[in-house]
């Protein structure tokens, strides 16, 4: 008679054989050592790559063939040295590889975030700082050619918008325009230079200042990836690869190039969508909103991001269910467009902009760049920018390893399109270290499926520490 309270049986284990055990083991290591293998290939054939577009590039060189490069497929010069950030750069590198993989997995999430964040401030800071504070940092934003020459020009801040588009197109296309935009403020829409304008204006003008701004805002794109990741879902994957994010030998370009500043802006965009469509209440709602201004305003920082909608795209694709995603979307998308409605309103009109930095580029040097060599070298590049770690991360992706969130190849995939989009156009013909850095950060987290992290860390800082003390980078 049953009473209710019979013992519950245990399921008995079958123990398999020694023999068989043994089997196991060695099959999980020959398939360790094959995806090992499989790794190290990538590498170096995306080692094999930046050698060919160097090669490629100095035989370009020695034809008299201007492609306006020092060392490429890079925008620098050969200029071996040390520099006050050196040992600092290194001493950053030793502690992340040492201890980072262990902190990211047991600090609570808010601890992990600040010290991700001064952790690339250090790194940032220190790669800038080995070219000493004038040439690293605080000359990086105020030659010629960049947004602080032109702050002067500007008192008036509802004028400046409402003629920005007059002062584009340069001499080089018609003769009569003698009044234009020095190189990087007229080849952006105006919401890179009113960041710097309000810099000024709130008493940090000049390039040290500038150039410390930059670094400290760019060097929180990673934090902003690791939240987007754990509000899609993905907490391991964020605590896994950031320290890669740390790391990300990108970070030379993020000190000091507007581009880093860029980064940010578009990584923070994504970011608070994420949290919000992956929550509720006001909250939620306000983040969604934030988030979409922000995404609105990146397309005034720079032409390009007009690509990097696919990034939210993907973030809202990686939840469920539907219904907090077209809350989420029609949030952002009012923020975006309220943005759009400002600068619009103010005078400026975004597709006048493009098309007439579309003809300034055009008769620049990338006139003298040819699209054959770009197409292939840009993307040689990239790969400086990303890392070993980053393309052995995505040669893993790539196999699609079971259990993976799928926001983690959404929005790498997402990346990748951009990128390819932007390298088809032919407007990216060089330069593109710092230029994609707004795609390049969501690559990282592919390196959350790597085995041995230390090892791999450890590789990441290899190519930034070579390129800031063998190269003078122009960025």
């Amino acid at each position: 008679m049953a009473t209710g309270f019979e013992r519950v049986r245990r399921p008995v284990r079958v123990r398999r054989p020694a023999p068989a055990r043994r089997a196991g083991l060695g099959e999980r290591a020959a398939r360790a050592r094959r995806a090992g293998l499989a790794d190290l290939a990538a590498v170096l054939a995306a080692g094999a790559l930046v050698l060919a577009a160097a090669r490629a590039g100095w035989a370009l060189l020695d034809a008299h063939t201007d492609i306006f490069l020092g060392w490429p497929p890079l925008f620098a010069t050969w200029a071996p040295h040390l520099g006050p950030g050196t040992p600092a750069a290194a001493a950053v590198a030793v502690l992340v590889v040492v201890r980072g993989p262990a902190l990211a997995e047991r600090l609570r999430w808010p601890v992990l975030l600040l010290a991700g964040y001064a952790s690339a401030v250090a790194w940032t800071l220190a790669l800038a700082l080995v070219d000493g504070w004038r040439t690293g940092v605080a000359g990086r934003l105020a030659t010629d050619d960049e947004y602080l020459h032109d702050v002067p020009r500007a008192p008036d801040i509802p004028a400046l918008l409402r003629t920005f588009a007059d002062h584009i197109l340069t001499s080089a296309i018609d003769p009569a325009h003698r009044d234009f935009w020095t190189t990087h403020v007229g080849a952006h829409p105006p919401g890179a230079f009113l960041v710097f304008l309000g810099l000024d204006r709130l008493g940090l003008g000049g390039g040290g200042a500038a150039g410390l701004a930059v670094v400290l805002v760019g060097s929180s794109a990673c934090v902003a990836v690791a939240v987007a990741l754990r509000a899609l879902g993905a907490e391991a994957v964020a605590r896994r690869a950031l320290p890669f994010g740390v790391l990300f030998p990108g970070a030379v370009w993020v000190g000091v190039s507007a581009d880093g500043l860029f980064a940010a802006a578009v990584a923070w965009g994504v970011a608070l969508l994420a949290v919000g469509a992956g929550g509720r209440g006001v909250r939620a709602d306000s983040a969604s909103v934030a988030g979409g201004l922000l995404l609105g305003y990146s397309l005034y920082l720079s032409y390009g991001l007009a690509l990097a909608g696919l990034l939210p795209a993907a973030a809202l694709a990686a939840l469920s269910p539907p219904s907090r995603r077209w809350r989420a979307a029609l949030l952002a998308g009012g923020g975006a467009v309220a943005v759009v409605a400002a600068f619009t309103a103010s005078g400026f009109w975004w597709f006048t902009g493009y098309q007439d930095v579309r003809l300034i580029y055009t008769a620049s040097i990338a006139r003298a760049r040819p699209y054959g060599y770009f197409v292939w070298a840009d993307l040689a590049a990239l790969l400086v920018v990303l890392g070993p770690a980053v393309v052995a991360g995505l040669r893993r992706l790539a196999a699609a390893p079971r259990g993976t969130p799928p926001a983690v190849p959404l929005l790498a995939g997402a990346a990748l399109l951009a990128i390819l989009l932007a390298d088809l156009s032919g407007m990216s013909k060089a330069e593109v270290e710092r230029i994609w850095l707004p795609f390049a950060v969501w690559l990282v987290p592919a390196c959350a499926l790597l085995p041995r992290r230390w090892a791999w860390l450890a590789a990441q800082a290899v190519p930034a520490l070579a390129v800031n003390h063998l190269l003078l980078t122009a960025w």
